[in-house]
């Protein structure tokens, strides 16, 4: 039930925005986002799967019964974690937003509440249908906040936004729905169709019942939605301009939540429906993040811009993500779901400071400003904090999960070999150690630009512009130099995650390790498969072994 309740309170707290006077339509949006989260933890601690790696008791109703289409909640401790990183982050962007948006009050805030319950539905969702029309339907909230609240090229933000992720949207749908017109056919009888858009259902199916060619077919829909969402080198050119030109929460929720709707979709729906394209493809996806890992850090360190700076780091950031996910190997996955956590908190924090900075200098240009830790210590020491945590400072927060995902492609063709219960447990994988090499040099670059950055603003003599106010279309009340206990308030709890993440991750890779085994349960024997066919002879008795220890675990 309190399922249900994360998604209703928040369109009941919309309506109320909408009708209220403008003078508390602040306050409810934030009473309503804080009473979300505590609902959120209330269902934490009922949940009973955090070790098992089960699914909650489904909860939901029939909708379109006469083709199977069910409203139908239920959640795993991978689904959990995100659902508690989204509760968090919006009563944190309404209260960040109470100096910085002084026009159409009432419109902004109801469209956070509406985009909140949009991106909750998306990860409690076990019906393909109602999956599909939450994560469509964050497009329309989006939209508008950078469309209305955003800066001067917002018109084009906002449409490129829409067009991008709407268009690759529309070709993951039609993937999905092939998906389940096969399944309806194969369970047929008497040439009826049997219907179903139940996600576990549907799965299983494709992964078992459909031939590799296409799964192929498959995995291309999928990724043409969900690699626009992350958003994947190619596809990633709106997304700089939406972060850029977006208001300050709206940066944040698309940092932090909106673009992890792709990497979960990737976790959710391409590594277990199509085992067999995604160990034929994984190499050349592989690839892909490990461009835009390298080609965004490379655009990071000429900027002048400090948001737009942000916005590219978050394209080289996620490339370790699906980096992860591809190197097919419990540890890939256990940091790629620990990336989508910790890039929400670091990098929606960044984004928060940008914005506090903007609302007193209305600039962003790090020739405009520097030696800011003299007017503005405070702030000037969390910019610092979050940066060392983008960066991978061991002890903090992203450390951990970038050092997971690049031992996990260093490893991924190497047989790893566990003794658990008296089973022998093979992990082989289609990456290696060159991926891992090109990939750690994101890391370097990250440190290089974000450091400079830092040198820039943070350092050095005073400098500041010589009329604060002068471009602001809607000017904001007067600020202090220094942060507010507000402000403060916003950035502290993401700064005690960062330091409790980076000191003891287990609290997150623990209780989505037992998920992550069922989502490999296909690919230790597959890709043994392979292994065996590609490298060696099938009489070499240390082989067959091997190939032996992975087809039972695989068929565990």
């Amino acid at each position: 039930m309190m399922s249900v309740l994360l998604l209703v309170i928040p369109l009941l707290g919309a309506v109320v925005v909408a009708l209220a006077p403008t003078r508390r339509a602040r306050w409810i949006a934030l009473a309503t986002s804080g009473v979300v989260f505590l609902v959120s933890i209330g269902l934490a601690f009922q949940f009973e799967h955090w070790s098992d790696g089960g699914f909650s008791a489904p909860v939901g109703m029939p909708w379109l019964e006469v083709i199977g289409v069910d409203l139908q909640l239920r959640a795993d401790a991978v689904s959990m974690v995100l659902v508690l990183l989204t509760t968090l982050i919006m009563p944190l962007c309404v209260a960040g937003s109470f100096t910085a948006i002084t026009h159409r009050i009432k419109e902004y805030y109801a469209w956070l509440l509406v985009i909140q319950t949009a991106m909750t539905g998306v990860f409690l969702a076990r019906d393909l249908i109602f999956f599909y029309i939450c994560f469509e339907f964050t497009l329309v909230p989006m939209f508008f906040l950078i469309a209305i609240y955003g800066g001067s090229e917002r018109s084009r933000a906002s449409i490129k936004f829409f067009l991008f992720t709407f268009t690759g949207s529309m070709i993951t749908l039609a993937g999905l729905l092939y998906v389940a017109w096969q399944y309806a056919m194969a369970k047929g009888v008497d040439g009826q169709l049997a219907w179903s858009f139940d996600i576990e259902q549907l799965t299983v199916f494709t992964a078992t019942g459909l031939n590799p060619g296409q799964q192929a077919w498959i995995l291309l829909a999928l990724m043409a939605g969900f690699a626009v969402k992350v958003p994947l080198f190619p596809v990633h050119t709106w997304l700089p301009l939406a972060h850029t030109e977006a208001p300050t929460a709206g940066s944040v929720i698309l940092a932090a939540i909106l673009l992890k709707l792709g990497t979960y979709g990737l976790y959710r729906f391409v590594l277990p429906m199509v085992p067999d394209a995604v160990i034929e493809y994984a190499p050349f996806i592989a690839t892909l993040s490990i461009i835009g890992i390298l080609y965004a850090a490379l655009v990071c360190w000429v900027q002048t811009d400090v948001k737009k700076l942000v916005a590219y780091s978050s394209v080289s950031h996620l490339g370790f993500c699906v980096l992860g996910l591809f190197a097919l190997n419990p540890m890939g996955l256990q940091g790629s779901v620990l990336y989508m956590i910790n890039h929400g908190l670091s990098t929606g924090a960044l984004f928060f400071l940008v914005g506090m900075m903007y609302e007193r200098y209305h600039t962003r240009d790090m020739r405009a400003v520097s030696g800011l830790a003299q007017k503005m210590p405070v702030w000037s020491f969390f910019m610092v904090f979050f940066v060392l945590s983008s960066v991978g400072l061991p002890g903090l927060n992203g450390f951990v999960s970038e050092f997971l995902c690049l031992i996990a492609a260093f490893t991924a063709t190497a047989t790893v070999d566990t003794q658990t219960e008296g089973l022998l447990e093979i992990y082989p994988g289609v990456l290696g150690p060159w991926y891992a090499a090109f990939a750690a040099l994101g890391m370097i670059f990250a440190a290089m630009y974000l450091l400079i950055m830092v040198g820039r603003i943070v350092f050095g003599p005073l400098k500041e512009p010589n009329d604060h106010a002068d471009d602001a279309e809607h000017a904001a009340p007067a600020l202090p130099a220094d942060l507010t206990w507000r402000e403060i308030t916003v950035l502290v709890p993401l700064a005690v995650l960062c330091v409790v993440i980076g000191f003891k991750p287990g609290i997150v890779t623990d209780a989505i390790e037992q998920p992550i085994e069922s989502v490999l349960a296909e690919y230790p024997r597959k890709v043994s498969r392979l292994t065996r066919t590609a490298e060696a002879p099938a009489e070499d008795p240390a082989l067959r072994l091997a190939v032996a220890g992975g087809e039972v675990a695989g068929g565990r």
